[in-house]
């Protein structure tokens, strides 16, 4: 079987389990629960992997170590190894596969709704004072095991709670094979599933595949390896992955989500992706009032993002002392804060780096401070490198149309600034306007050798950007009218003659019928 069906075959398992567990369970609540216990049990499978590796000269076998006469000092010795190796440390009866037998037991000792809240608690705790600890803590808050939506009394919610366990301690992750991201792919599938029916809500932790790629193909552009990568509202962390996907290496991942619940699921999706504790650090605060101390002094080659749309947001006076805001003269407006997230992100890109974020098409033309915004960057920074306009409705949850801008710091072509108009290039699927592979591929091949294209593409002077007053408005510069045929006059003429014709005859056949039938016509 190819890595491809095995994904396809663990994506739908995952899913069908999902959606035969949860019962009357709202969707956005029990997606918390399902991939909070995969998540629990790819940690426990790749503790027991590890620590088999380390006892294996010794012949033991870690499921059984802790009946062994030396059980405290070997512990103790993996422990040591795994926080560094892993970040974390599980004993063998805190396993996914130990609570799930014994929840499946059937006898009276299968309450096990305690020792997993136990379990959950000491992984956590299990980084305390090491390197991983900000990456490990408080990562499984959100699983709430006393919650009444699991059942309205503990033995239903232990009852549920073993359902889950034990469907999942049937699926074979495969995380021997080092080289497969199979769980990974599948779990990042289970985000975007949930998402799809989450309505608004979506936009709030999942960026869409097919925008995603873009996105990365985009910041790649003749790259091999990336130094890091930067998402300043990373969400589940779909972007920053994306981008992984596009090279052979990332050095480093970093991100900012103010949403706590979703920056715990950004953490477990790195992980899940293999991606060691020591190369990402994801951080929980508002990104335009509270960077992170962390990631302020630090320039990224790479940077990525799906702001909130026209956010609100402070705007206080004293972000004129900011240095991501101070050059520009102005602030963005309270209400719409698209211009606040692009100074940030611009302050945090490297010099020879490049980014690109998804915006509303209002950062394109809206006057005032954005206006302002707007021309400072093109006329003394000189930073913006493209425009290009997407379809509308390809995000969860909102169907405006939307663009991508592209930002360097040194760009090849200064002299002017590439337009696409992508936004009649979709698929209808259901309700949804979908990118296939070869709209991305169109589009990132554009952006790449800058074609010019007859309705779809324009690489505009900066003295033409400067004649628009830097409006930015695609169809400024991408003319996408479609001329009519034109009308034959004659013919048209000829036929409403022909119409009046048949209108008279008709007058008579009906005045015929009248007449046989011996009453009034109706003219």
């Amino acid at each position: 079987m190819s890595e491809e069906e095995k994904q396809q075959i663990l994506k739908q398992t995952l899913w069908n389990i999902a959606n035969d567990l949860r019962g009357n369970m709202d969707a956005d609540d029990f997606r918390d629960y399902i991939l909070g216990f995969i998540f629990y049990k790819y940690l426990s499978r790749k503790m027991e992997l590890y620590a088999n590796v380390i006892l294996q000269p010794d012949g033991l076998d870690y499921e059984t170590v802790e009946q062994h006469p030396q059980a405290t000092e070997l512990l103790e010795a993996i422990r040591f190894e795994a926080l560094d190796k892993l970040g974390y440390f599980l004993k063998p009866s805190e396993l996914f596969s130990e609570l799930a037998k014994r929840g499946n037991s059937g006898n009276k000792n299968n309450f096990i709704l305690g020792d997993l809240a136990n379990v959950l608690t000491s992984i956590e705790q299990s980084t305390m004072g090491s390197e991983s600890e900000d990456d490990f803590g408080n990562l499984f808050e959100d699983l709430d095991l006393t919650s009444s939506k699991l059942g309205k009394t503990e033995d239903a919610k232990n009852e549920l709670i073993v359902k889950v366990l034990t469907h999942l301690e049937g699926i074979d992750f495969d995380l021997e094979n080092s080289d497969s991201d199979i769980l990974g792919d599948a779990y990042e599938y289970l985000i975007g599933q949930f998402a799809s029916g989450a309505g608004k809500k979506a936009g709030e932790f999942y960026t869409p595949q097919q925008v995603s790629k873009i996105l990365a193909q985009l910041v790649t552009t003749n790259k091999t390896k990336l130094k890091s990568v930067y998402d300043p509202t990373c969400g589940s962390g779909s972007l920053l992955l994306r981008v992984a996907k596009e090279v052979k290496e990332v050095g480093e991942f970093y991100g900012q989500e103010s949403n706590p619940t979703t920056y715990n699921l950004c953490r477990m999706n790195m992980i899940m992706h293999d991606v060691h504790y020591k190369r990402f650090d994801i951080y929980n605060e508002d990104t335009l009032v509270n960077p992170s101390p962390n990631h302020i002094d630090k320039r990224f080659e790479a940077i990525v993002a799906n702001p909130p749309f026209s956010a609100n947001w402070s705007a206080s006076p004293l972000f004129m002392s900011d240095d991501r805001f101070s050059d520009y003269g102005k602030l963005a407006p309270k209400s719409k804060a698209d211009f606040a997230f692009v100074q940030h992100m611009i302050h945090q890109l490297d010099d020879d780096g490049t980014m690109a974020c998804v915006l509303p098409h209002g950062v394109l033309f809206r006057g005032a401070a954005e206006g302002h915004i707007r021309k400072f960057l093109i006329e003394e920074k000189n930073y913006l490198d493209a425009v290009i306009g997407l379809p509308a409705n390809i995000f969860y949850g909102t169907s405006i149309p939307t663009c991508i801008l592209v930002l360097k710091k040194n760009r090849e072509q200064a002299g002017n600034i590439l337009f696409i108009d992508a936004s009649a290039h979709f698929e209808k699927v259901k309700t949804q306007n979908v990118l296939q592979d070869t709209h991305i591929e169109e589009i990132v091949n554009t952006y790449r050798n800058r074609i010019v294209t007859d309705k779809y593409s324009y690489v505009a002077t900066l003295d033409e950007v400067k004649e628009n007053d830097y409006n930015l408005n695609i169809p400024r510069y991408v003319d996408t009218f479609e001329e009519e045929e034109p009308v034959d006059i004659t013919a048209v003429a000829k036929a409403i003659k022909q119409l009046d014709h048949d209108m008279q005859q008709t007058d008579e056949i009906i005045a015929g019928f009248c007449n046989e039938l011996g009453i009034e016509t109706p003219f």
